[in-house]
């Protein structure tokens, strides 16, 4: 079957079979930061934002993704801006081995979307579906409350560096 859907800000064209998951099509199309750890939707590496909101790939077939936007951690920020939550991550020291990093990372921003001042127990929760064997989970949510005050910080509540994005 043939879909196209929005990655990351640029049109996509693909071929899927009709039980593809997405995950797969995702990382065929050169998304290797949705990662696959589980592929039974326990770990939430595999997470995006699909219409902005937080979904695992695994679990997902790729003919769900027609006509969607799709954004994996690759693009929430840039390297030259990056968004809050991937500063705060780097900054915090809320990446080990790096492989829950991007399904953290798209699961904090789908927190601070919809809750811009959330609590540490709010960000233990939102992260509480992505597994994490190195960090502890202690500097990720430290990472969730800096964003937070980052983006509540920047002028309109928008986020720094968003106009370097587009």
């Amino acid at each position: 079957m043939k879909l196209s859907f929005t990655l990351n800000g640029v049109l996509v064209r693909a071929d899927a079979d009709p039980d593809e998951r997405a995950v797969d099509l995702l990382r065929d199309l050169g998304a290797l930061d949705v990662k696959e750890g589980c592929g039974t939707g326990e770990c939430g590496a595999c997470s995006v934002l699909v219409d902005g909101v937080h979904k695992l790939s695994c679990l997902l077939l790729a003919a769900q993704l027609a006509g969607r936007e799709l954004t994996t951690a690759a693009g929430l920020g840039t390297v030259a801006a990056p968004h809050p939550i991937q500063r705060a991550f780097a900054e915090h020291g809320a990446v080990q081995c790096g492989f829950c990093t991007p399904g953290m990372t798209i699961a904090a921003a789908a927190l601070l979307a919809r809750n811009p001042e959330p609590s540490r127990l709010d960000a233990r929760r939102a992260i509480s579906g992505n597994l994490c064997r190195c960090t502890g989970y202690v500097k990720i949510v430290d990472a969730v409350c800096a964003a937070a005050s980052e983006l509540s910080e920047a002028p309109g509540g928008e986020t720094p560096g968003a106009e370097d994005q587009a």
